[in-house]
């Protein structure tokens, strides 16, 4: 018994799905510097600020405003309807005016008539979600990432729309975002029961419950920076996300999808009402599609479209995306959309009259084509990424359209993702082939300037003129070569400062806040609470968690180690074979191995809970359905090789 009690004390180490939990926001904050007020002041004078035609969309169509707040399970603030009340009036000096213009049309919150028949929920999440009126209900568009923000949703539009079954699901792409929250309007028994189409693209599943698995550690940390979980809600802090106001952190689930998109175009009736589905994979994401409502007139565009440029490779990381081949999408979406009066996308808000709509999907589809040609350009011109990132800026036609902004995906962001996505991140320098980690070369570059003193006033120097990215490169050196250096922490928290409150791209300024915040603060001190994706990770693969044990095993620790295990799950009477070979842990699909130093059956329910490092007492030691054959020794050796994925290190010192 202490054996298998040290083997489950243990199985934390499966713990492969962190993300960080809530910490102290950017307590502390600067005000705006000089140059940042004056940066802010010219940079409002570039653009139309005051042209009201996006005010008037995002508010068109209000049926009604939702106040108060969406509770988790514990009781945790996942969405507040009023917390984003401050953004009103001018720009204040901590924004930039671009971003606090895109920020207003965001906070417009509530249910929404987008055309006869079709209505869309806004700000219960980072997404929307639409509804579509249908013969015996409503068809529901994408729900949202959690059980809590989709179930508040619905239920609000239920209150002011009437009670209405759900007649069908549609998936628009494998992003948790969107599907998140499907058990909040349709459980898994109804749906069987009353045989309810969950609609999806192809490949949707394999992508939706693949997604984050391998690097989600890393991944789910960097979330945080891009999203700004932790930031207060202020003119300091969190004002938006570029695609909404946040994200709700809840219990995330997903439903099997029973109609698949395959075909390029793909038409079909869904309770009464006439779809032309689109099948558009491998841009904004692996698994995607778009539709046309033709008895509506209207074009959904799912998130190859926004009210701003999109991200080629996110500020959390990700495979980079393709720019040309989303330009391609666009250029169909021109076609498909030919007689759509509407618009309407799975974030921010719609577009109304088909000029204005062949205009906005025309400008777009010429935004990601122009960065993705000038850069291949200059590429083959010899210029690396950070030159690239500098040279290229968009035609005015392009840069002063609000839709193609980059409140989002930024810019110079994208250029280096297209870069990424032909020649890799190396720039061709040599001297670039095997560079000193971050901390020796800070420890070179501080001696060579002569001590971290010397350093911390050629950085203050640099602050008072206004030079912030030079502030910030050398004020990370010093940092990285000395984290405990709390004056140079301080001056870069305030020069981190000044480059968020300068940020047009909210996930920028996101990056810098939640920065500056860690440095006056430290790394949160615990990952969220991974039980939030048990329902998602019951619809997970096996394969895909142990995979993820593959790319988790300490190869140092494993070498020289020959151990085998069997993984009987006693539910679904799936057996594998687990094997460490040359510190490389290998796995197969097949009857126990006689030769095996253990067998560890357990079911399903358990195994996932061990993965997800939520299995407790009674889960484990306490349970009937989980057995341990062999040498239970041999066993804890096994686990004890795999690292446990805590997702809270540091990101701005070392």
């Amino acid at each position: 018994m202490k054996a298998i009690s040290r083997l489950m004390a243990l199985a934390a180490v499966l713990g492969l799905l962190a993300g960080c939990g809530r910490h102290a926001g950017n307590s502390g904050a600067g005000e705006a510097s000089a140059t940042t007020v004056r940066a802010n002041a010219e940079f409002g004078k570039s653009l139309a600020l005051d042209d009201q035609q996006d005010f008037e969309d995002a508010r068109r169509g209000l049926i009604a405003r939702p106040e108060g707040k969406i509770l988790g399970a514990n009781g945790e603030v996942l969405i507040d309807f009023d917390a984003y009340q401050f953004i009103d009036g001018p720009a204040p000096a901590t924004v930039n005016p671009s971003l606090w213009r895109h920020a207003k049309h965001n906070a417009q919150l509530g249910l929404f008539k987008v055309t006869d028949g079709i209505y869309q929920l806004r700000g219960f999440d980072i997404a929307n979600m639409t509804l579509i009126a249908s013969k015996n209900g409503w068809i529901v568009v994408d729900p949202l990432t959690s059980r809590e923000s989709s179930s508040a949703a619905i239920a609000f539009a239920r209150k002011h729309l009437g009670e209405q079954a759900v007649a069908a699901l549609i998936f628009t792409h494998s992003h948790a975002d969107h599907f998140g929250g499907a058990l909040g309007v349709l459980t898994a028994q109804e749906a069987a029961a009353r045989q309810v189409p969950v609609i999806a693209p192809d490949g949707f599943m394999e992508e939706a419950t693949s997604e984050n698995i391998l690097v989600g550690a890393a991944m789910a940390r960097r979330s945080v920076y891009q999203f700004g979980k932790d930031l207060p809600r202020s003119a300091k802090g969190l004002v938006d996300t570029g695609l909404g106001k946040g994200v709700a952190y809840g219990s995330i689930g997903v439903l099997q999808p029973t109609v698949l998109i395959s075909k390029a175009s793909q038409e079909m009736d869904v309770d009464g009402v006439h779809f032309i589905f689109h099948n558009v994979p491998g841009a904004e994401a692996p698994a995607e599609l778009t539709f046309v409502i033709p008895g509506r007139k209207a074009y959904a565009g799912a998130e190859n479209l926004a009210q701003t440029m999109h991200n080629l490779l996110p500020v959390r990381g990700a495979k980079v995306r393709d720019a040309q081949r989303w330009g391609s999408y666009l250029d169909q979406a021109l076609e498909h959309s030919a007689d759509a009066e509407v618009y309407f996308g799975q974030h921010n808000w719609p577009v109304w009259g088909h000029a204005r709509i062949a205009e906005f999907i025309g400008k777009q589809r010429d935004t990601y084509q122009y960065l993705h040609d000038q850069t291949v350009r200059l590429m083959n011109a010899g210029y690396t990424p950070y030159e690239i990132a500098d040279k290229i800026t968009l035609p005015k036609s392009l840069a002063s359209f609000f839709a193609t902004r980059g409140y989002y995906g930024d810019l110079r962001h994208n250029v280096k993702a297209i870069y990424q996505f032909y020649l890799g991140a190396y720039d061709g320098n040599p001297a670039h082939l095997n560079p000193l980690p971050p901390q020796e070369a800070a420890r070179h570059y501080v001696t060579l300037a002569g001590g971290a003193g010397k350093a911390i006033a050629a950085a203050q120097a640099a602050f008072d003129q206004g030079d912030y990215r030079w502030t910030s490169e050398l004020l990370n050196h010093v940092v990285f070569a000395d984290s405990g250096n709390q004056a140079a922490k301080d001056l870069l928290a305030r020069t981190y400062d000044q480059m968020g409150y300068m940020s047009e791209a909210a996930t920028w300024r996101n990056s810098y806040l939640t920065a500056a915040a860690e440095l006056r603060n430290g790394p949160p001190k615990k990952g969220v609470n991974r039980a939030m994706m048990l329902e998602m990770l019951a619809q997970t693969p096996i394969e895909r968690f142990l995979e993820a044990m593959a790319a988790g095993l300490d190869g140092p620790a494993a070498e020289g180690k020959n151990l085998k295990v069997n993984l009987v799950l006693s539910d679904t009477k799936e057996t594998f074979v687990l094997w460490i070979e040359n510190a490389v842990l290998h796995h197969k699909r097949a009857a126990p191995a006689a030769d095996a130093n253990a067998t560890l059956s357990l079911t399903k329910p358990i195994f996932i809970k061990m993965m997800a490092g939520t299995a407790g007492v009674k889960d484990t030691l306490l349970s009937d359905d989980l057995k341990v054959a062999g040498s239970k020794i041999d066993l804890v050796r096994f686990f004890t090789l795999i690292d446990k994925a805590e997702a809270v290190f540091p990101i701005v010192t070392k």
